[in-house]
């Protein structure tokens, strides 16, 4: 159970240690957030990681609820754990900001997840959810394919696959979200070795959860091979590993009648050139350093 798995990651070290990186994440949401030049009166936050709670968001939000299945890193919030549910307890149309905070990796129904964020939102509302895209830990996932492959013969999903941006912004459109936006950005930090970075991943919460994973622990040869791959490469000269975490933030807003919408295609009355103070240059056709043109080769 998720709730379980996080109280156990406060246990060995969440809060200092293993935060940095949902600190991080919070840091940025916040920097997006600040980029949005109107005021909030109510917010709902799911999760809880990285000290995103009412106390960051002082100043630009006038209230704040909060949904954080762990009891332990709610009683670090101040607030009191909600029982776990993928159904969450929000009234329609309650809130004109909705925060999801790298809860969307773990669970089954994510367009559900922001389907039920929409409803929450009042008209011309705002979706912005945090979760781990595709290249996260791609550098440990590639040396524990290879080194299981090379002893056992076969491999087993030891990470829990991720999402595409592409395919992640596209969960926008799905959830009915209007002016949807998917960006990503790719967090880069090292460790002594594969241990260290495995010690990380449990302090943060963040192990495999998937329900088919092979439930007993690595062998040591096998964890040894992957570490002797992941330093062949991916080492740096200091002997430290790289490890990649990518962080997808997707953000929507609840449709409303006022919002501005895209002009249809062809429909525009002022040509981009004029607005750029160029010459216009036709696609067949391109300059040469004189000025002249000539048809563009095939």
């Amino acid at each position: 159970m998720l709730p379980e798995r996080r109280d156990r990651a406060e246990k060995c070290g969440f809060d200092g240690r293993g935060d940095f990186l949902h600190g991080e994440v919070a840091g940025l949401l916040r920097e997006r957030l600040d980029e949005v030049n109107r005021p909030f009166e109510a917010a709902v936050i799911v999760g809880s990681g990285g000290g995103l709670h009412a106390r960051a968001l002082a100043g630009r939000v006038s209230s704040v609820s909060q949904i954080e299945w762990s009891g332990r890193r709610a009683n670090r919030a101040g607030i009191k754990a909600t029982s776990f549910s993928e159904t969450l307890p929000i009234a329609e149309a309650s809130a004109d900001l909705a925060i999801s905070m790298l809860e969307m990796h773990w669970l089954n129904d994510p367009v559900g997840h922001l389907i039920q964020l929409r409803r929450a939102l009042k008209p011309d509302g705002l979706v912005i959810a945090t979760l781990f895209g595709g290249e996260t830990l791609r550098e440990l996932r590639g040396a524990l394919m290879r080194a299981e492959a090379e002893i056992s013969g076969g491999i087993s999903p030891r990470i829990a696959p991720m999402g595409e941006i592409r395919e992640l912004g596209a969960l926008l459109q799905r959830a009915g979200l209007a002016m949807p936006v998917a960006d990503s950005e790719r967090i880069r930090t090292t460790y002594p070795d594969i241990l260290a970075l495995m010690r990380d991943l449990r302090a943060m919460g963040e192990t495999n959860i998937l329900s088919d994973r092979r439930r007993t622990p690595l062998r040591r040869d096998l964890l040894e091979r992957a570490g002797e791959i992941y330093m062949a490469e991916h080492g740096l000269p200091d002997g430290r590993l790289r490890a990649t975490f990518e962080v997808i933030f997707l953000t929507g807003w609840a449709p409303a009648p006022d919002q501005p919408v895209a002009l249809r295609p062809g429909s525009a009355t002022r040509r981009l050139a004029d607005a750029l103070s160029v010459e216009e240059q036709a696609l067949d056709e391109k300059a040469m350093p004189d000025g002249r043109r000539t048809p563009r080769e095939g």
